[in-house]
């Protein structure tokens, strides 16, 4: 694909742009861990919203969900509208209370105040790989495909500039400067994503040929299906949503950010809206795509494919910066939510102890950068191994961390009697169980093969047993006292908001109400394309 000057002009006015905006944010004032790590907790709730939309939507939904929807149809929506049923409103009804009415900075806080150190240590061990070996990396090499596929730069030069250029202003200016960034951003991806769709139902012969791929919908697959069984819903839906949604410092770390808690909760219900239309964008263009370019190489050319076909000049270089936009933006929440876990969870609780304000700042700068290699480096082995769409090898990678995490987290704000040692039993055999599944799975009988071999399958197995394990170690085990763990578990006061801002729910300004529109939409697509 060759740019025209229209489309370079675009597109690097697009990154001086943003690097310019990110290098501004960062000159404010940042000598606090709260200004450095929850932007001096500000944010409104628009901003809560788009930025957690923002972080989330990346290169491996413009790449890898058209690429997914490409070859395997409109199932492609599932995991964003899952979220909505299942991680968001975990986020939303149970979790968030919690997390902000004890001022924490991160998620292994909750696990320490509820459990212990222990607790703590595991999830923010599992987290970082996670970030660094799922997140980081496969963004990156996604990212760098689009830029290859454009400019002809090699593979390997396009990880590297995009990682430096993120994480300049990342780095430099914390979430405060990450927020501002995302919300440009995120304008951005919705003008290209939206012209891409325009473009793409165009060359089809409009909407009515859209519609008459309808017949073909279905949001809920066999339960021998190797992506997406109907299963999947039961255990690695359930368990990767929730942890994604309600127990990921990715996410959640902007909702700590807010300015109170209504701001908190009208932000989890703006990113509802946001989850809900956005796929819509994507994945249009994924579904008409084979009706163009039915012979592709690899599912995930669909989305250069498309650009470089059907986009005018002008256009190309829009879509371009979108899609950089959508990288940028996640891989500048993802390294900020690792220099946040780094610090408040390993350097001031076991490091130093007594370190100053400006010390842990310091220290999380410095782990940036850590991080920023580390995904480079993990980053160029995906693209010596890369036969199956990315977008596939996140869920599966997830599908090894997630059961433990989910369990902790779920068990512990749901049930007074989990203790310490049955959380650190699920954490711990997360990852050894999904590797002894997935590897026993195909020397098993035929039919018990079919449904154990699929990823989603194989996690929700596994999310189950680490929740038994949980359970009957817990059992065998002394709880903290329940004077100690009240403020932590659930309880239906806490879907209430303080008593000093409920005068804030009367009316619009109620987010049930809100809530409650985007959830019956949701559910009526299931139930019309299941």
């Amino acid at each position: 694909m060759r740019l025209g000057s229209v489309d370079i002009g675009v597109f690097v006015a697009y990154i001086a742009g943003i690097v310019f905006l990110g290098v501004l944010a960062s000159r404010k004032s940042v000598n606090t861990k709260r200004d450095y790590f929850l932007a001096g907790d500000k944010l409104p709730w628009w901003m809560v919203g788009g930025s957690i939309v923002a972080a989330n939507i990346s290169s491996h939904h413009f790449i890898g969900v058209i690429g997914t929807a490409y070859a395997r149809g409109f199932v492609a929506m599932t995991i964003e509208w899952g979220a909505i049923l299942i991680g968001f409103n975990a986020l939303l009804w149970i979790f968030l209370p919690f997390y902000l009415r004890n001022g924490f900075y991160t998620m292994p806080e909750f696990l320490d105040r509820r459990f212990g150190g222990g607790a703590r240590i595991v999830y923010a061990a599992l987290i970082l790989i996670t970030y660094v070996f799922v997140e980081i990396s496969a963004v990156l090499f996604l990212g760098a495909i689009a830029l290859n596929s454009l400019f002809g730069i090699p593979l390997m030069a396009c990880i590297v500039a995009l990682a430096l250029f993120t994480g300049v202003y990342t780095i430099i200016g914390g979430l405060r400067a990450v927020v501002w960034t995302e919300m440009f951003q995120l304008v951005v991806l919705i003008a290209g994503g939206l012209a891409l769709s325009f473009a793409t139902l165009h060359a089809v012969g409009g909407w009515s040929q859209l519609t008459a791929t309808s017949g073909d919908w279905h949001l809920l697959l066999p339960a021998t299906d190797p992506d997406f069984p109907w299963t999947g819903y039961l255990g690695s839906l359930l368990c990767i949503s929730t942890f994604y949604c309600a127990a990921n410092q990715f996410i959640v770390q902007r909702t700590l950010a807010a300015k109170d808690e209504w701001h908190a909760r009208m932000g989890v219900v703006f990113t509802d809206y946001l989850k809900f239309l956005l796929p819509l964008i994507i994945v249009v263009p994924g579904l008409l795509a084979p009706r163009l370019f039915p012979n592709l190489d690899k599912p995930d050319m669909a989305f250069p494919t498309l650009v470089q076909n059907l986009l005018p000049q002008g256009l190309i270089g829009l879509v371009m910066a979108g899609l950089i936009a959508a990288v940028m933006s996640h891989l500048s929440g993802a390294v900020n939510s690792c220099t946040t876990i780094l610090t408040v969870d390993f350097y001031l609780p076991y490091i130093n102890r007594r370190a100053t304000e400006q010390q842990a700042v310091r220290f999380g700068r410095f782990m940036g950068g850590v991080v920023v290699v580390l995904g480079i480096l993990w980053a160029s082995v995906l693209v010596k191994h890369s036969e199956r769409p990315v977008f596939i090898y996140l869920l599966n990678a997830y599908g090894y961390v997630t059961p433990g995490i989910a369990s902790m987290f779920l068990l512990g704000i749901l049930w007074k009697r989990t203790t310490h040692a049955g959380a650190l039993a699920a954490g711990l055999l997360t990852i050894p169980l999904s590797v002894a599944v997935e590897y026993a799975a195909p020397m098993l009988p035929g039919v018990l093969a079919q449904y154990i071999t699929p990823f989603a399958n194989r996690t929700g197995i596994v999310f189950w047993t680490c929740m038994g394990v949980c359970v009957i170690v817990s059992l065998c085990t002394r709880a903290k006292p329940e004077a100690e763990i009240r403020s932590l578990i659930w309880n239906k006061e806490s879907l209430r908001l303080p008593l000093e801002m409920r005068g804030q729910m009367r009316g619009l300004r109620n987010p049930t109400l809100w809530w409650a529109l985007v959830t019956a939409a949701v559910v009526y697509m299931y139930i019309r394309y299941h």
